[in-house]
């Protein structure tokens, strides 16, 4: 019976391990968009390592705003592999947010990445939602400063409450996170969601779906 648990638990182990991303083997993995003498790994072509520059682990210009003159009030400017392709299998990166007062980063997950902010100026108040069946909504203001995390996959939101304009910065745990906006994905979606589906899992009068299946959903990430 020991010799049975003690392989099943080397088992689970090694089945965690597997599921898992793995470690590089390498110093880096320069991304390109050619392929030729390219190697694939994790989604990207690689460069040889010899070719690699600084200017492959660079990017200019996150001091620079974004334009927040749009509908929702905020504007996100990232730094992911396809900005930075020295990223690539590296598991990281960053973005820029900037809100107008009273400007929303919708609610929105990132699929591969959990996400770490920080308020750089100004005021937000941020929250995020746990998975089935409980839904708990946990939220927090933040002010200059202050850090908070939102777990990977999970519906999250940034609000900038105050009059003034707010600046965070935020790390995300893959070199490309995904972004999936929930209102974009749902009633802004290429063809749409049937209007029977959306009116039936809304409980709504389908003259509401097809009104908001009209809007202009804009997509800032």
């Amino acid at each position: 019976m020991a010799t049975i648990l003690v392989a099943l638990t080397l088992l689970a182990l090694a089945s965690s391990v597997l599921a898992s991303d793995p470690s590089p083997l390498q110093d880096f993995c320069v991304a390109i968009n050619e392929t030729k003498d390219g190697v694939f790994v994790n989604g990207k072509f690689c460069k040889g390592p010899e070719l690699a520059s600084a200017n492959d682990f660079f990017l200019r210009g996150l001091h620079i705003p974004g334009n927040t003159s749009n509908q929702l009030g905020s504007a996100v400017t990232p730094a992911n592999v396809a900005q930075i392709p020295g990223l690539n299998t590296l598991g990281i990166s960053l973005v820029r947010i900037d809100y107008a007062p009273y400007g929303l980063n919708p609610p929105h997950t990132h699929p591969r990445a959990t996400e770490i902010l920080v308020v750089l100026e100004g005021t937000l108040y941020v929250g995020f939602v746990t998975s089935n069946p409980d839904n708990r909504l946990i939220t927090k203001v933040l002010y200059k400063g202050d850090v908070f995390v939102f777990p990977v996959g999970l519906i999250h939101f940034q609000f900038n409450i105050g009059k003034t304009n707010t600046v965070a910065f935020a790390g995300l745990s893959s070199q490309n996170p995904g972004v999936i906006t929930i209102a974009n994905s749902v009633f802004g979606s290429n063809p749409p969601i049937s209007d029977d589906v959306l009116a039936k899992a809304f409980q709504v009068d389908k003259k509401v779906v097809d009104h908001l299946q009209a809007q202009f959903w804009m997509d800032i990430n």
